[in-house]
């Protein structure tokens, strides 16, 4: 019998909580009573079973992508797609997609069912959205996804090719191999996204630095897709010019990304200093809120 997960509105009336495991969405629609009505049916309904989807492919799953695969899942086929064109780069998982891929998911189930004016679903931090003719989506940057401030806003518009918002770091929920404390990234998909955040975070390096404290992730998850692969556990004192060197590997990552179509944009941030990278920092136009000079800590 399938496990049945949380399914409740939040308090405000307009926000659907959906909570599985590890999985944690929150959902809000936008358009005629009935329509959000049905895609919240609709959400909840595929959210029930899918990570007993995931965990039957788990071992695959966990394992580095190749060329090919034997995956039959839609989300895991998903999360394989998003991650295979980075892996002929370097060590990569689907895992690497999975928050967005879920994400993207349920947010189809849902526009499957209903012609909605709106909608996203924000799968911690990973964000799928639907923008009809005249909507925008406003997220809100923090210096870490840890911290609790807001330092700036982007706005995404229904003219803009972005669909997918993902944040990767050593802050976040899942290990990474560099020291960003977070890399947020646009792409015309949540499972996209995340996938290049995972690897831009990673880019974002100073190796063999003394002040660098790193640890075989399987000592931290015995089962995790990274295998002894060593991870950040806590950064030193940086000087600047060496935070400048780390950021600047990490936008030069996201600089590939977006000339090979990959990415629409990338906010890389640590101890404080950011860099923005895409179009949209070179184009001062209405897009105005995604050009950010500088971090407040």
């Amino acid at each position: 019998m399938t496990r049945l997960p949380q399914i409740a509105l939040l308090s405000d009336g307009r926000r659907l909580h959906l909570q599985d495991g590890p999985i944690d969405l929150i959902i809000e629609a936008r358009g005629r009573a009935e329509a959000v009505r049905a895609a919240y049916e609709a959400a909840a309904q595929r959210f029930t079973g899918l990570l007993d989807e995931l965990c039957a492919e788990l071992s695959e799953l966990r394992a580095a992508a190749g060329p090919q695969t034997s995956l039959k899942g839609v989300v895991a086929l998903r999360m394989h797609e998003a991650v295979a064109p980075f892996a002929a780069d370097g060590f990569i998982t689907p895992m690497a997609a999975v928050a967005g891929s879920v994400a993207e998911e349920i947010l189809t189930a849902m526009l499957r069912v209903a012609a909605l004016d709106r909608a996203y679903v924000n799968n911690g931090g990973d964000i799928a959205l639907h923008l009809g003719a005249g909507e925008h989506f406003a997220v809100g940057l923090m210096d870490r996804p840890d911290g609790g401030g807001v330092i700036r806003t982007m706005r995404v518009d229904a003219t803009d090719p972005v669909r997918g918002i993902a944040t990767s770091g050593r802050h976040g929920r899942s290990f990474s191999l560099g020291i960003a404390d977070a890399v947020t990234v646009l792409a015309a998909t949540a499972s996209q996204a995340d996938a290049a955040a995972t690897v831009i975070a990673n880019a974002v390096d100073l190796p063999g630095h003394p002040a660098i404290i790193r640890q075989p992730a399987c000592e931290l998850q015995p089962d995790s897709d990274l295998g002894a692969r060593l991870v950040t556990r806590n950064v030193g004192r940086l000087s600047q010019n060496e935070i400048a060197a780390a950021l600047e590997s990490g936008a030069e990552c996201a600089r590939q990304l977006f000339d090979r179509g990959l990415i629409e944009g990338a906010v890389v941030r640590l101890c404080g200093d950011m860099l923005v990278i895409g179009q949209k920092d070179i184009e001062e136009q209405r897009s105005r809120p995604l050009v950010l000079e500088s971090a407040v800590a």
